[in-house]
């Protein structure tokens, strides 16, 4: 068959069930994606190293044995975040200290992937170790947005979301700390989910027992995100927790999609200012879910606290991973990064004692909100996608951000409690461009919260305008 441009805007899980039925082949998936990419990647940047040498090895490796044995993804190409290292591909982290490493070993999670029949085919953009929610860097330059190539992608898993959204993939993996998975999903118009911490666990890591940082799925859609989580998910022996293999259990639920008993929103989670204009459009579409017959209640858990706890356990971690670094190579590491480490070695231990204890206390507080309603659900970015050249949000509706990530608090709410979290397009600003809903859920509850955002994507129906931009996909 080789390259066939209609399988570009098929899902993930339709491609697996052609892949299964042996109607179309890994390599011919490979063809496909090399020439999608060589139309989008001069213009988008999301994916900057290729390694479609090795990606075919693997297919014909597959390919000897039956295409019903070859794994619950069956040979999907997938692309892996620049912050894990591939064997015997370029692997930078985005950061110029590393822009010529080539790792003779994987992460455990690229094996993993591997084994269930994924096939890696690229690394996705990302900024320098992770470090804000725009994909920029000195290694690899920008990531653009495929509805406005002068728009922020997101990030960090930047690249991830911008090469879903233009076709390159149709499953990627990505990262998520303070709302990597999220703020890209939102401005790019596609899902991201963060799991609950060692859903998906990885490792060798330089910080095994950090909760804030975990790494999950992007897709095009709920199920498809649903497939990626289950191809991520088992049991590691390289890192001190994680949880078993879901067994397929996500894809089931979003199978099998649930109405909420009762939904909880708020525009800012009392965290945040929110532009007026993503403020309009998700109090429209939680209008619309209400008269689409859901049980829609403006209400939020007490979130007060949650700044100082995030900032400083952010910074304690970046002091444990990154900290070496800034001794060695302080030069070649952007500002921002450099502020992180020195913000964590500098912090008394008093203060790191009362974030935790902060985070402890938000938790129950989350916790028991979540007894008398199933989600919470907000907007997935306060702005909708910003300028390129802008480093990242420094204000909004008149309050001035002291910090480069004051602007993503909407999304560490969440990261701060460990709820797993989905990011679900909703709908597209009057300039044109995708926002999305954060659906937070309970500890530990992804299954229930991946029937429910099903739910709630089939609820709000077909949210694409009739005309999309020239690299973005239906």
């Amino acid at each position: 068959m080789s390259a066939d441009r209609t399988l570009i805007e098929k899902s993930a899980a339709e491609i697996v069930g052609l892949l299964k039925r042996g109607e179309v082949t890994p390599l011919d998936l490979i063809d496909t994606l090399e020439q999608r990419i060589a139309e989008v990647e001069p213009s988008i940047n999301a994916l900057p190293t290729l390694c479609l040498d090795r990606a075919r090895d693997h297919a014909r490796r597959l390919m000897e044995r039956k295409p019903g044995d070859r794994g619950m993804l069956a040979g999907l190409p997938v692309p892996i975040k620049d912050l894990v290292p591939v064997a015997g591909v370029r692997s930078t982290s985005g950061s110029p200290i590393f822009a010529d490493h080539i790792p003779d070993e994987s992460e455990s999670i690229v094996l993993r992937i591997e084994e269930r029949g994924g096939i890696v085919h690229a690394k996705s953009n990302t900024p320098e170790f992770g470090a804000g929610g725009h994909t920029f860097n000195e290694v690899f330059g920008t990531t653009v947005n495929p509805w406005n190539q002068e728009r922020s992608a997101g990030g960090s898993s930047g690249g991830a979301a911008a090469a879903l959204a233009s076709g390159c993939a149709w499953i990627a993996h990505g990262s998520d700390m303070a709302g990597s998975l999220r703020t890209p999903a939102s401005f790019c118009g596609v899902v991201g989910l963060r799991p609950s911490p060692g859903r998906v666990p990885t490792g060798p890591d330089s910080n095994p027992y950090g909760l804030l940082p975990v790494e999950g799925p992007m897709a095009r859609n709920v199920t498809d995100a649903a497939l990626g989580l289950d191809a991520m998910t088992g049991r590691d022996h390289t890192v001190p927790v994680a949880s078993a293999d879901s067994g397929g259990m996500f894809l089931e639920a979003a199978r099998n999609p649930r109405r909420p008993d009762r939904i909880a929103f708020s525009a800012g989670l009392g965290l945040t200012p929110v532009n007026p204009v993503v403020e309009a459009l998700f109090r429209d579409r939680m209008a619309y879910l209400e008269r689409a017959g859901l049980p829609v209640v403006e209400a939020c858990p007490d979130f007060t606290g949650a700044h100082e706890a995030f900032q400083t356990l952010r910074a304690v971690a970046y002091a444990v991973s990154t900290g070496p670094l800034l001794e060695s190579h302080r030069d070649l590491l952007k500002p921002e990064v450099i502020w992180n480490v020195e913000k964590g070695l500098a912090l008394d231990g008093r203060i790191i004692v009362e974030a935790e204890r902060e985070r402890v206390r938000l938790f129950h507080t989350v916790r028991k909100f979540l007894e008398t309603h199933d989600v919470i659900v907000c907007p997935g970015a306060i702005v909708p996608p910003f300028p390129k050249d802008q480093r990242y949000v420094d204000q909004c509706n008149g309050t001035k951000f002291e910090t480069y990530i004051d602007w993503l608090a909407i999304t560490y709410g969440f990261t701060l409690v460990s709820l797993p979290v989905i990011c679900i397009p909703c709908g597209v600003t009057p300039d044109g461009l995708p926002m999305g809903i954060q659906i937070a859920g309970r500890p530990g509850g992804e299954a229930e919260l991946i029937s429910i955002a099903r739910y709630i994507e089939d609820a709000l129906g077909d949210w694409r305008p009739a005309e999309l931009p020239e690299f973005v996909v239906r």
